[in-house]
Order: C-alpha cells, then structure tokens, then sequence
C-alpha cells in the first residue's frame, strides 16, 4: 500500500503535487486505519495471536513503514502549505493529514529491548512524550520538517480545529528525546532552532482562544523535557527572548483566565493554559544551580504584579471587567457547592507565593501597601455606615458594591500573603521560606525593632500613624497589616456590625493565622543557619512580642465563636487555628497564662450559648483542642483544676440524663438527644487529641465512657445516625490510643468491642436497610464503621509504641492471665458478622469495598491460623470474596487479594493437613494466579504480589503446578514456542528446586519471574 501511494505520488508530481481528492482521502483514511492498528493492544484487532506477535508487529512498522508514513505526510503538508487558497475540499483534506502527523508524532515507541514491562508499553496512553529510536534521526533532525509545521500552524491558526492538531504535532516535537539526538550538542542545536521558530510565529500576534492551551504545551514540554544543561547553553540572546516571551505568555493568559471566571465559561481554556505555565515557572525558578540568584526576578516581578492586577477592582485592577468594559455582578452569586478559592486555586496561589519570594524586595511591600489602603478604607467604610443606621435604622438597605469590592480585594490579598509567607506542610515541620529569612535578615541592620514591636502590638491604629514606621522589619509590617484586617472585623463585632462583613474574609483571617501561627510563631532557632533578629523579638521565645500574639489571636478566636454559629466554614477554621496554638506544648505554656483560655473551658464545659451552638464537628475540634491545652506545663493543683472544669461536667451531666428512670422514654427528646449528641462527639474530640504523653489519663477517662456508649446502643438502637456515632467513639479511641497500650489496658478496649459489636448483632438480626431520604451508601455507614474498628484493633500487630512502664506508670497490673478476650477474638467475631452482610450489590460501593479488602487481608496476614477454623458458610464466602476481588475488582483490591493469599499458603504449609478446605481452596487459587501471570493481560505493578502468592502456592502444591505447565505445554503446536516456553519455565523453577518456603529461595524465584515474563511475557497473552 505505501509503496503504491508513494509511487502514485511521484508519478503526479509534474503537474499534480498530489492525486485527487478522492484518492488523497482514501489513502489518508487507510493509513489512519493502519496506525489505530499497530498504535496499541486496546485497538489491535482481536486476530487470536500473541502479544508478543502483535509487539514485534508494532516494531517493525515504527521503524520503516510508520517513518515512511511520516515522510509522505510531511510531503503532502509542503504541498498545501505552498498553495495560496484551498478550496473547502481541500482543506478538508489538509486537515486529514494534519490529524495523521498529530498521530504519528504521538505514537507510543516501543524500544528495543521491552523487559517485563513488554505488555504495558504495548499500550496507548495519555500525553505521550517523543522518543523514538535512533533510525528516526534523519526524519525528525531535519531543521525543515520543523519548520514546515511553524509555517503549516501561521497558515491555519484561525481555523480552531486544524489549529489544534498542528499545535499538537508541534507540542510533540517540543518533546523529542532519547536516543535520536546523537550528542548534547545536536539537542542544543535542536532546541535553539525550535525556540527561533516558536518566537517567530507568537510574537506580534494576537493569539486566539483555541491556541492558548497548546502553546502552554510546547512551552512546558520544552522547560520540562529538555535537561536544564541543553536550555542554558542555547545562546544568551535567544535564552533572554524565551523567558520574556515566557512571561509575556504568562501575564497575558492571567488577565485571559481572569475573564474566564468572572464569564463563568464552561471550557477555561485559558486557565488550563495559565496553571501549565505556572508550573513551568516553578521548574525554572527553583532551579539554583543553572541559573544564579536574582536571574528571574524582574519576570517574576511583572507575573506576581500581573496576578495581583487581575484579581483586584477598579481602578487599581481589572478584576470584574468584561471586554466592554462594563463591570460585571453576575459572578457574585457563589453556588454553595463551589470549592473555597484557597482549595480551588491552591497550584496557583503557591506558584504566585513562590514568585512573591524570588522577588520579595519588591512583593513584600506592594502587598503590605495594598492592604494598608483597603484596610483604612474598609474602616472608613463600616463607620460611615454605622453612623447611617444610627441616624435613620429604620431606612433601607444601601449598595454594598464598595463593600463587596474592598472585601474581595483583601480576600486575594490575605490569599497570596499566606502562600508567600509560609508554606502548608502536611505532617512535616513548617519552616519559614529560606528566601523570606534572607530577606528579614538582609534589611535587618535598617530596622528599629521597637518600632517595629509597636506597630505590630497596635492592630488598632495605622501603622503611618506610628513615629517611624518606615523602620520596621517590612515581613512583620505585612503581617501587622493583617492584624489590622482582623481587629477592624473585630471591632465590626463588637458594634453589631456583624450582618455588614463577609463571612468570608473572617474565614480568610483565620486561615492566615493558623497558616503564619504554625510557621512563625514560637520559632524554633535550633532550625535555622540563621535567624532574623526582628522575627526572634517578636515571635520567638520567652518575649513579650510571642506571649501578645498568642493573647491576640486567642481574643480572635472568642470573638469568632461568639458570633459565628451559623457559619459553619468559619467557625471550623477559627478552632482549627485554636488547635494549631495548643497542638505544641511551646505554644500551650502561652495560651494557659491567659485568663480567657479558662473562661473558653468552662463556658464550653457548661454547654452555655453560643458555644452549644456550633455545629457537632466545630465542637468536636474545640473540645480536642480544651484536651491538648489541658497537657501543657501546669503545677499538680493547676492541672488538677483544670481537668476539674473540662472533663469533669461532661462526665456529671452524662450520667445525669443517662441514670433518669426513665431515660429509655424520654430518649428521644430533642434536648436529650442533642445532649447525648454533644458527648459523644466530645469524647472523639478526646481522642483525637491523644499522644504518648497524654494517653495514660484520656484512656482511664475514655474506658468509663464505653461501656455506657455500648449501654445507649440498646435504647438507640432504632437511631442510625446516634448508632454510628456511638460506633465512631469506639473507632477514634481504636485509632488513636491502641498502639500506645500495654497488654492489660489493650484488653479492657478489646473486651469493650466485642460487647459493643454483640450489641450491635443483636440489634441488627433481620434489619432491612430502605430509607428512601437517605443516599444507598450512607445506610452502610455502620458497615463501614465497623469495618474501620476491626482494622484499627488489627493496625496494633503492625505499630505497637507500648511501654507499659512509661505510659501508664504503674496503672496496669501483672499479666493478664485469667482474661483470654484477644484481637483475634473481637476481629472474628467482627468478620462472623460483617461477611454475611458484604452481597456483590454492596462491594459496588468504592468505599465499603476497599476498607473491606483491606480488613481481610489484615486479617489474613495477622491471623492465618484463624482462618481455617471459620464456619463452613463463612469460609467459603471469604474465599469467594477473595476470588471476586482478584477477577473482577480494581488493581487495588486485586493487589489486596493477593497479598491475602501468601500468609493463607503459608499457614496450610505449617498444618500440612491437605484434606482441609483451606488447602483445597489454595489449590484453587494457583490455577488463578498462574493464568494471571502467564496467560492474561495484568498491571504490571501486581507481578511482585502475584509473583510472591504464586511462588507460596507452587512450594505447597508442585504436583498441581506441574500439571498446569505440562497442559500448557501440551497445547501448543509450534515447537518453537513450545521450546521456548519449556526452557522457560526451566529456568523459572531452576533456582529453587524443589521449591520451600524460604526467604532466599523466594527471592531467587521473584528474579527469575521477572525474566521469564520479560521472554514470554507477550507470547501466552493472545488477542
């Protein structure tokens, strides 16, 4: 067919460069075909041949007849891209060809030798970056090919389909590694020619909407792909042009992006666009060893300025302007599912805080004048409108569009002071940016660090207004300059302003706070090469500046709560920063010196408004946060007090309302239940607050809760949403407290599930689940719950920090050898109830699925031995979940299973009773995992799981295993095959014969399998 095409093409070439239309689409629709064809297994025909064939299919055509195709394309598209004007018929056929360059340039090489991952590199995937091998040097080097596809894009920009297949051969090309390029100089030469041709085609011109995505392409697959050594040494000039054409891409796309939102669009091309080039931002600026300090810092500069711009209003900004210039409200009504910003543009907010750190110098005090402005503004705006409603209350309402501006002004404010000041570090140690340290450090010498101490200490008063408060460290002026957002809105509170400020710029402080108070606040010197000398007055420890702020930020959060029932997002936010003061026993010491930490105990103990107000989870956090507070430093007197006024009243007026004679009627009263309601979720406040040095004193508090919980399982038990949360004390305890325990202590908790979990079987004999009002899922929470119980009683066999000595100091008695209640005991009997629940209709439910595949296989690995001694139905329903999950379940799950097995083999070895059902079943499972290794198609991360489950089933059952290969090799009727596949599974079994279960041997076996599905791998997966 090619040769045929070619041969047509050149006999045309006199006075036709290219046959007819007929014929130019007939033969672009049959190579189209023959690329879907070889392109991957998922559109390979289904001819009943090996994937090996299919593989080596694949190879030989990549090398010449793929390259042939490309050349002839590549032919056709010089054509066209030489004729003036294309009819419609035409450019239906240039566009053809197009589509099949896209496909070439997209294709998935297989390289020359596949290893085991043959059957996963024969398939297509997303993204593909170019790397073919080195026979496509000649084709691709060419600096006229790429030129060619320059010029076909400037040809056709306008037409926005066409436009996306030749920016995506030109993305593709932006690609090109591996062994094509002979040495580093041709990848330099081969860049600089490809950044030429891209600044010549985009620089001048207005790009359109359906180009923005695929230019951010090729510029972030040029940043990314090619090694930072190749994009340093194209020449100087050419590097300079790049970054400045990158930052002008950069601010445009901003501004574009911006408008997106504020249209609500449905396709943000331009944001796509605008976070891609972000991210390739991020991969140069952190780059320190190719590019020296201060290179990126005037771009920098203009992006960060450009950010701001775009999110801020008129006049400083462009933010709600659309095309027309006509101010825009629409986009004001948020929908109450819509993510927060902070969530919702997290990638883009730390790419602009990184930038805001490379050029702080400037960035630091742009922000810091910008929220000066509208803070004194918005001050001015509150008293102008408090006066009003004094004068005339009873009048209507004025326009709130300068109030609605200012606060979204300082809502983007407060967003990208806190990324650039700090970095949200999950389970890590936060650490003040090196980049703003230096900076604090550097201009330290001009600072006069009581002014400086002033202006922060005085949230009330403009920081202009304080004699020489141009000599203040700019850091913590910017951070004073959020202190005065917070105390205006404090202020507001006070005056019975509240129905005139946003709910959201109260979350956007508090999220500052908590985001600053974990970074900044008490800062650890011992960290740190060097410390600015303004951070250490101001925040570190032992100073007055440290002992302020936390009595501030403490009044905020008061202020907060009092007010902000209704608001849940808020209200959460406000006790997580409570959390963050008391989650470190430093910070703790601070807060217990303030007299309104007591007075937020004991209001909260006695359950008064507005506390009782808030919503379950807001009261959850804050009472684990009264619990942490509780363990910083406090003489025995204090301490004793203090748990006196927190833990004490909630215990009294629990058994108050649980003791009443007729508590069981009464129960359902809507004050009963709320107060049972209140703590519960109290006590998985107390545990959550749980760590090794507090857990002696909640455990002993806790345990004289449970066994009352497991009481109001009888009267609740026609309650689900009380059932669970009964269920959830139960968990959080299990979670957090199971590995800190001894042996006595671990078993008081074990003896207290299994009564609950009988309870609960009790209740639920017969129970039918239809609750019209509730989502299907949902009904299963107490499935699920129970499920996540077992597996924390489980999680002890894996992480035990018990010390009995230590962490109970004394309280636990002898050996607890009279009392046999195990984690086996409370786990089987978990599984006696959970397995006849779990129907194939409910493991459709992600979820409940995956928590039960993960309890199982705990199960199996920590208890084997237990396994065989299931009842019948039981047993045959766990092997039956096992099977489901390895056939028809998600890699996950399939993973799961199999690790399941192993421990199950091993223990069947150990009894060596091969009349049991647990050995017969095991048998069962080998011919599984063996036609899954070698016969079907698998995710190549399971071969080291499968290959460990099917050495255990060989050692246990080699009569079988032999039977298997020796059918195997019976049915094949090459002999070519036939030999390779028997000298394969020679040397498969080489290593270990005969195979036992031994570490080294099993090893040995994982190596050879790696090897043998590396050679025959493709050859018994057929299609």
């Amino acid at each position: 067919m090619l040769s045929i095409y070619s041969c047509h093409l050149g006999n045309q070439n006199h006075h036709l460069p290219f046959a007819s239309i007929f014929w130019q689409t007939l033969a672009c629709s049959i190579l189209t075909a023959l690329l879907s064809e070889f392109s991957s297994s998922s559109k390979t025909s289904n001819i009943g041949l090996s994937m090996e064939f299919h593989g080596n299919c694949k190879r030989v055509f990549q090398e010449e007849d793929l390259r042939q195709i490309f050349l002839l394309t590549v032919e056709v598209l010089q054509e066209f891209s030489r004729r003036e004007h294309l009819s419609a018929q035409m450019s239906s056929v240039f566009q053809r060809y197009l589509a099949l360059a896209n496909q070439v340039l997209s294709w998935n090489f297989l390289p020359p030798n596949l290893g085991r991952h043959y059957i996963a590199m024969f398939e297509s995937s997303q993204n593909v970056l170019l790397k073919p091998t080195e026979s496509w040097r000649e084709a691709l080097l060419d600096s006229r090919v790429m030129e060619l596809f320059f010029t076909v894009h400037r040809k056709i920009r306008e037409d926005s389909d066409m436009a996306q297949d030749s920016l995506q051969c030109l993305a593709q090309l932006a690609s090109l590694h591996g062994p094509v390029f002979p040495d580093e100089g041709s990848q330099v030469d081969y860049l600089a020619h490809f950044i030429e041709g891209l600044l010549n085609t985009i620089n001048g011109i207005e790009i359109e909407d359906s180009e923005a995505v695929g230019i951010s392409s090729i510029v972030s697959n040029l940043i990314t792909v090619f090694p930072r050594n190749v994009l340093t040494a194209i020449p100087r000039e050419l590097f300079s042009s790049f970054v400045s054409c990158l930052t002008h891409l950069t601010c445009s796309f901003g501004r574009s992006a911006a408008l997106e939102e504020v249209l609500d669009k449905d396709d943000m091309v331009y944001m796509e666009a605008y976070d891609r080039l972000l991210e390739s931002w991020l991969t140069l600026v952190q780059d320190d060893k190719h590019f020296h300090k201060g290179f990126f810092t005037q771009h920098a500069v203009q992006v960060f300025n450009s950010y701001i711009q775009c999110h801020l209003a008129a006049p400083d900004g462009t933010r709600n302007l659309t095309a027309n210039g006509v101010a825009s409200r629409e986009e004001e009504e948020i929908s109450e599912l819509q993510e927060d910003d902070r969530d919702q543009f997290s990638d883009q907010l730390a790419s602009v805080g990184m930038l805001g750190r490379i050029a702080a110098e400037h960035c630091i005090p742009l922000l810091t004048s910008l929220l000066e402005e509208r803070v004194t503004r918005l001050h001015g705006q509150l008293q102008r409108r408090q006066q009003h409603l004094l004068a005339s209350p009873a009048s209507g309402s004025v326009d709130g569009k300068v109030l609605d501006d200012l606060y979204e002004d300082i809502h983007w404010l407060i967003l990208v002071t806190g990324y650039l000041l700090a970095d949200d570090t999950q389970g890590e140690t936060p650490l003040i940016p090196p980049e703003i340290m230096e900076y604090s450090i550097k201009h330290s010498s001009e600072v006069d660090i009581n002014t400086t101490l002033q202006i922060l200490g005085s949230p009330g008063e403009k920081a202009s207004s304080i004699p020489g408060y141009n000599r203040t460290d700019s850091v913590i002026r910017l951070l004073s300059a959020v202190l005065r957002v917070s105390e205006v809105e404090s202020r507001a509170i006070r005056a019975d302003l509240t129905h005139l400020l946003s709910p959201q710029m109260g979350k956007d402080i508090v999220w500052f706070l908590k985001r600053w108070a974990k970074t900044y606040l008490l800062v650890d010197e011992k960290l740190y090469d060097q410390i600015s000398v303004p951070f250490s007055t101001a925040f570190g420890a032992d100073t007055e500046g440290s002992q302020w702020i936390v009595g501030y930020l403490l009044q905020k959060v008061l202020s907060n709560l009092s007010v902000c029932s209704s608001e849940q997002d808020l209200a959460n936010d406000t006790v997580q920063l409570l959390v963050t003061l008391v989650e470190r026993r430093e910070r703790a010491n601070l807060v217990i010196q303030c007299e309104s930490w007591w007075n937020l105990a004991k209001q909260f103990a006695s359950r008064r408004p507005p506390l009782n107000f808030l919503s379950s989870p807001v009261q959850r956090t804050l009472m684990k946060a009264l619990v942490l507070g509780g363990f910083a430093h406090m003489d025995a007197e204090t301490k004793q007090q203090y748990w006196t006024e927190v833990l004490q009243p909630l215990q009294q007026r629990f058994l108050r309302v649980i003791n009443q004679e007729n508590f069981p009627q009464m129960c359902q009263q809507e004050e009963v239940k709320q107060e049972i309601t209140a703590t519960l979720e109290a006590l998985c406040g107390i545990a959550e607050a749980t760590q090794v040095d507090n857990v002696a004193i909640l455990f002993n508090f806790l345990m004289d809760f449970l066994t009352n919980c497991i009481g109001l399982m009888e009267v609740y038990k026609n309650t689900p949403e009380t059932v669970n949360l009964i269920i959830e004390v139960f968990v959080e305890v299990a979670h957090k407290q199971i590995c800190y325990l001894g042996e006595s202590k671990a078993m008081n908790l074990y003896e207290a599930c299994l009564t609950l979990l009988r309870v609960y079987s009790k209740n639920n004999v017969g129970r039918q689940r239809v609750d019209v009002t509730v989502e299907e899922e949902e009904q299963y929470q107490d499935l699920l719950l129970i499920m996540e119980l077992l597996t924390n009683l489980l999680s002890k066999e894996f992480i035990d920090f018990s010390d009995t000595d230590e962490v109970f100091r004394g309280q636990e008695p002898g050996p607890a050898a009279n009392r046999s209640v195990s984690a086996a005991d409370v786990v089987l009997y978990g599984v006696n109830l959970i397995l006849p629940l779990m129907s194939q209709d409910l493991l459709k439910f992600p979820t409940l699925c995956n928590q039960y595949y993960k309890l199982i296989t705990f199960i199996c690995e920590i208890f084997p031995e237990k396994i065989p001694q299931l009842p019948e139905d039981l047993f045959k329903s766990l092997m039956y979940s096992l099977e489901l999950g390895m056939t028809s379940m998600s890699p996950e799950v399939c993973q799961l299973c199999l690790e399941a097995l192993t421990p199950l083999a091993e223990q069947c070895a150990k009894a060596q009773e091969t009349d049991s059902p647990l050995f017969l079943a095991t048998r069962h499972f080998l011919k599984l995992v063996f036609d899954m290794l070698v016969l079907q198609k698998h995710n190549t991360e399971m071969t080291t799981a499968a290959g460990e489950a099917f050495y255990t089933l060989v050692c246990l059952h080699q009569a079988e295993y032999s039977e298997l290969v020796e059918t195997l090799l019976s049915s094949q009727q090459d002999p070519v095959i036939y030999q390779r596949l028997a000298d394969a599974f020679n040397k498969l079994t080489a290593s270990s014969t005969p195979p036992v279960l031994d570490r080294k041997q099993k090893m040995a076996f994982l190596k050879s399998l790696e090897e043998f599905m590396a050679n025959v791998g493709g050859l018994l997966c057929v299609k």
